[in-house]
């Protein structure tokens, strides 16, 4: 395996851990598209596997492991929110018809 294809593993996974910790969802979306290339491109001869492309394999699939839990959790804050927002309106329909 070229040591290019593990160096854009590992910039590409870097970038897209700093773009999750700045919640940075445009970002995370556009390195999303290029870790799936990189594995894509590393999967191409898959008889040149090596130790150190196996490690990056592995550290990108903890980092999905960990966005998949952040993009949860940030899903359930924004329905939270939405929840919130309805019941607001709904009370205010309320206060108008008997206000």
């Amino acid at each position: 395996m070229s040591t290019s294809t593990v160096e854009q593993l590992q910039n590409t996974s870097t970038a897209l851990r700093d773009a999750l910790a700045q919640q940075d969802w445009q970002a995370v979306g556009e390195l999303d598209l290029q870790c799936r290339q990189a594995v894509d491109c590393a999967m191409a001869n898959p008889h040149q596997q090596t130790d150190e492309l196996r490690a990056r394999m592995q550290e990108l699939l903890d980092l999905y492991r960990e966005l998949v839990g952040v993009c949860q959790a940030e899903q359930q804050r924004i329905a939270g929110e939405l929840r919130q927002i309805n019941q607001s309106k709904q009370s205010a329909k309320v206060y108008q018809m008997f206000g």
